[in-house]
């Protein structure tokens, strides 16, 4: 099998600089693993990367939906895949990058969800309930039947929210019970970059800074009053969330930067959690991590 470089790990751990001088010397392309860079109009608080930054490579799932569009999951592998599909078709290797860890595995593997059988007129009972009541209702469902699984899954991610009450039905057990089964469909090599926590809460910190001195509340306030609303998904964001909530109970610009920092920390935390369970990934202190190094690596 071809494979696949992946580049992911914890916000602020300079994933984007690494993978696209991987994509230069590999003479390859970078699909976004972030589900905020997929957005139009949120450049600052995403760390959208330059057309500098991008340095000629060309990069994919960046700035494919409108703010005001939902998109989950399901969506971002079915979008994704095909490119990955066409890169490995033409010989090159894909680099997948970002902290999005439910996007990175939706690549990589097919889930075989625990083992657990489809009943069709359980899903097709869920399908009509979400056409007549709306997705927050069906999520309302999960939240009652698996209250892990609905913390984990968005309420936008319709599909993967009915597959989880429709195994709860079948089997009489939660989702986040079984263990699901992960079937690779690529090779593929994962790295990330580990920071000494406290250096990387120091990224973390003034990166959040540096977002503030390039604009990031008259970022918000602009998407505000062209009409996007704090329930919209992409105002779900770390940055975006906060700003929208301050502006309207009144918090001082300083009150709302060390909300950003506690939040992206927190983050980061369940990021590095989430990554500690990828199969093939390994961990380079930051002096190790450069792409000649993960190219020995990855051959």
């Amino acid at each position: 099998m071809a494979k696949i470089l992946v580049i992911c790990g914890a916000t602020a751990s300079g994933k984007t600089a690494l993978a696209v001088e991987c994509a230069k010397q590999l003479n390859t392309e970078i699909i976004s693993a972030d589900s905020m860079l997929i957005y139009k109009g949120l450049d600052i608080g995403t760390a959208k990367p330059t057309s500098e930054e991008k340095n000629g490579v060309a990069h994919h799932l960046i700035d494919v939906v409108a703010p005001n569009e939902s998109f989950s999951v399901s969506d971002y592998e079915k979008t994704a895949l095909p490119i990955v599909e066409d890169l490995l078709a033409k010989g090159k290797t894909p680099v997948v990058c970002g902290g999005t860890g439910f996007y990175i595995n939706s690549l990589l593997y097919k889930s075989g969800f625990g083992g657990a059988g489809a009943d069709e007129t359980v899903r097709k009972k869920y399908e009509n309930i979400l056409q007549e009541k709306g997705k927050e209702y069906v999520h309302a469902l999960l939240q009652e039947k698996d209250p892990e699984s609905a913390q984990i899954l968005h309420p936008n991610d319709t599909k993967r929210v009915i597959r989880a009450i429709e195994i709860f039905e079948i089997t009489g057990k939660k989702k986040s019970e079984q263990k699901d089964e992960l079937i690779p469909r690529f090779d593929f090599q994962a790295f990330s970059i580990a920071y000494p926590r406290e250096r990387l809460y120091e990224r973390i910190n003034r990166r959040v800074e540096i977002m503030f001195e390039k604009g990031l509340k008259e970022e918000v306030k602009s998407l505000l009053e062209k009409g996007i609303s704090e329930e919209n998904q992409c105002m779900q964001g770390i940055g975006y969330k906060e700003i929208a909530e301050g502006i309207r109970t009144g918090l001082t610009d300083e009150e709302i930067k060390e909300l950003i920092k506690k939040n992206t920390r927190n983050y980061a935390k369940r990021q590095l959690t989430f990554f500690k369970r990828l199969q093939n990934h390994e961990v380079l202190l930051p002096e190790q991590a450069t792409a000649e190094e993960i190219i020995k690596r990855l051959y």
